[in-house]
This record gives C-alpha cells, sequence and structure tokens, in this order.
C-alpha cells in the first residue's frame, strides 16, 4: 500500500490556504471550488483522493492523459472532469461524453466544433471562455477588450451554455504583480455575468493556480486549479 500521507499534507495546507484567502476578500471558503489538475497525476493517486480527501473535481489538460486514465477513474458519478489544456477541433468528439465542463474556449471554429458533437451526444456541454489576461501574442485565449463580442456569438450556440470565464495569468517576477490581470478579468466576468450569463445560478471565474492562487481568490475568483502543490510528493 502506498504512502499517500503527504497527499492528505498537502490537502489540508491548500484548503488552509484557500480559507485564509476567502476571509481576506470576504467570502465564504465553501464557496471556492477546487479542480485538482491531474495531468501529471497516476489514477491511483487520483482515486486516492477522491476517495479519501473528498476531491470532487479534476482537471485534465491533455486528451490522451484524459483518454489513458478515463476508464480507470473510480467513482466518476461523484465527481465533475474539467478539460483545461488548449483543445484542437479534432480532439472534440473523444472527450465530449466524457467531460462536464470545457475551460478552454478561445474560437469560434472550436466553438461550433463542441456545439455539433455535443449535439450528437444529445447534451448541452458547459464551457467557460479563456481570456488572455496578460494579452501575450504566445498563449491562446480572447482578448479581455474582445470578451463581450465574443460572448455574443457564443451564446448563439444551442448546445452549448457559457458557464463563465477563465484565465491563466501572464508570467510574472513578483506573484503579487498577478493580481492586476486577475482584477482587470474579474471585473470582465462581473461585466459578462450580469448582462449575458445572469441566468445561470452560480457563474464560474476560474482563476489561480498552484503560485498565487491566493491572490486569484482576493481577486474574486471562485474556482481554482491546483496541480503541484497538492499532488507533489
Amino acid at each position: 500500500m502506498r504512502d499517500f500521507s503527504y497527499l492528505d499534507r498537502n490537502f489540508r495546507e491548500i484548503r488552509d490556504r484557500i480559507g485564509k484567502a476567502a476571509g481576506q476578500s470576504g467570502t465564504d471558503p465553501d464557496g471556492i471550488r477546487l479542480v485538482g489538475v491531474t495531468k501529471t497525476v497516476d489514477v491511483d493517486t487520483i482515486n486516492y483522493a477522491v476517495e479519501h480527501l473528498g476531491l470532487t473535481e479534476i482537471g485534465e489538460n491533455r486528451v490522451q492523459s484524459l483518454l489513458e486514465k478515463y476508464d480507470r477513474i473510480k467513482d466518476r458519478e461523484r465527481i465533475k472532469i474539467h478539460f483545461i489544456g488548449s483543445l484542437q477541433t479534432n480532439k472534440v468528439k473523444y472527450i465530449i461524453d466524457k467531460v462536464d465542463l470545457i475551460q478552454s474556449l478561445d474560437s469560434l471554429k472550436l466553438a461550433c466544433e463542441i456545439d455539433r458533437q455535443a449535439e450528437k451526444h444529445g447534451r448541452i456541454m458547459d464551457v467557460l471562455i479563456e481570456v488572455n489576461s496578460g494579452r501575450e501574442p504566445n498563449k491562446g485565449g480572447i482578448m479581455p477588450e474582445s470578451v463581450e463580442e465574443f460572448t455574443d456569438e457564443v451564446l448563439k450556440f444551442k448546445n452549448i451554455r457559457l458557464c463563465g470565464l477563465m484565465t491563466i495569468g501572464p508570467v510574472c517576477e513578483e506573484l503579487s504583480d498577478l493580481k492586476k490581470f486577475f482584477v482587470e478579468t474579474y471585473r470582465t466576468f462581473i461585466d459578462i455575468s450580469t448582462k449575458k450569463i445572469h441566468n445561470i445560478d452560480r457563474p464560474i471565474m476560474s482563476m489561480g493556480m498552484s503560485r498565487g492562487f491566493e491572490y486569484a481568490i482576493e481577486s474574486g475568483s471562485n474556482m481554482v486549479r491546483i496541480g503541484s502543490a497538492l499532488f507533489r510528493e
């Protein structure tokens, strides 16, 4: 039997840090959703986190990795699986019936394919629009100034449900510098939520990863994507 005590410690520490960050922003820590990023994590570790720690949401970055693990993940009916990486249109068909949320919608071409494949499977696919908060030319995502226009187009698809926004944030020498990008994205999120997706009970602002997720929560994030800080030994 493998020793997963490190995982217990990491999970408690992250929950504690989430609680403190939520306290700083005056929000309910129970309202912050933790997505365990399992890109480099084996299935036994995933299953332990789900069965023993109560992890209810996991995120995969690569289609092939998700497909290799999917059938061996236990209690799939109790967890939500997110796709959080860059998604090519020709790979949508492989995951459309396996994930609960696609966090990386960044083009109308991708939206068309998600809509088409979702219709084939008789489902409505929940998605987040990825925002390129740092306006970095080498990264995917919609530029902040184009999010409202892009949202209007996404809302036209019948088999897509827009649930909110996601951003990764640029690489900053000082972690605290991330906050200005998070704050700007949150303002866009509030505007979009109020004017465009007010029919969603709890719109999602997915913002913050292992490095700097406290700043994201303090800026308004209600979903954080944690990989190395949770799963490293």
